[in-house]
């Protein structure tokens, strides 16, 4: 049994408020410098914590190179796809070849059949979706971070896009950060610090306005499904069948005459 309350906790939320500063208020500085202080702090506290909050904070510093605002120019998406790709990569093979721990894992294969609730939780999430995300995006115009495609090479880019991003999302805040971060507080901790660095991301990546009221409890709704299911591949799939409402509302908010079927 991990303990309710640790000074582990303090370099932990330093961490996670580094993610507000660098991705939600955009101030690298004053982020960088809170990031160095949860490190610091951790090898004085707790040097198996140490090991885990700076593979964390390597995959923060590798994602900040970049912006990561919705830009689905050819080049972007390359640079995006890789910097992010490299923000699990780095961490996973320093754990894995240099910790000699392998604690990061990606478990899309467990073997477990999912059980009634889980089957019928997928088209809860497609309902929940259609209800929920028309009215925030379009009355808050979120919509516009995101660009207008008509194209179809730009409506396939943002499809690939939006997919792409819904993946890494489990990958790093859920496999990565959750996942390292339950090794030293009790899930609950370590589900809403991983959801505060989780929802940062994603106010930088466009879900502004009132949008951190539905990306918050939706990560800690992931991190609580990881927790019980085992399986990035299901986790994946809630995220992606979601994120397929966001593509389609996203292209209906630009260009109205197309998939009218939303209520918002």
């Amino acid at each position: 049994m991990r303990p309710r309350a640790s000074w582990g906790l303090v370099p932990a939320a330093l961490l996670s408020a580094s993610a507000v500063l660098l991705f939600g208020v955009r101030e690298p500085l004053p982020g960088y410098a809170l990031l160095a202080a949860a490190v610091g702090l951790a090898f004085v506290i707790d040097r198996a914590l140490f090991k885990d909050l700076l593979l964390l904070a390597i995959g923060l510093l590798i994602i900040s190179a970049i912006s990561v605002e919705a830009d689905i120019s050819y080049p972007n998406m390359a640079l995006m796809g890789a910097v992010l790709t490299l923000a699990v990569l780095v961490p996973y093979l320093l754990s894995r070849y240099a910790f000699g721990d392998h604690a990061i894992r990606f478990p899309i294969r467990t073997g477990q059949r999912w059980t009634p609730l889980e089957r019928w939780y997928l088209p809860l999430v497609l309902l929940l979706g259609y209800l929920i995300l028309p009215t925030y995006f379009i009355r808050s115009g979120a919509y516009q971070n995101w660009p207008a495609v008509t194209a179809p090479d730009e409506i396939a880019r943002l499809f690939v896009g939006v997919g792409f991003v819904g993946i890494w999302d489990e990958l790093f805040f859920i496999c990565t950060a959750f996942t390292l971060l339950r090794r030293h507080f009790p899930d609950w901790q370590a589900n809403l610090l991983q959801a505060v660095i989780f929802t940062s991301f994603l106010w930088e990546l466009g879900y502004q306005s009132w949008g951190p009221l539905m990306t918050f409890p939706f990560a800690l709704l992931q991190g609580y499904t990881f927790a019980l299911t085992k399986s990035l591949t299901y986790v994946v799939l809630v995220h992606l069948l979601f994120d397929a409402v966001v593509f389609l509302v996203i292209v209906h908010a630009h260009t109205r005459d197309w998939l009218p079927i939303f209520l918002y």
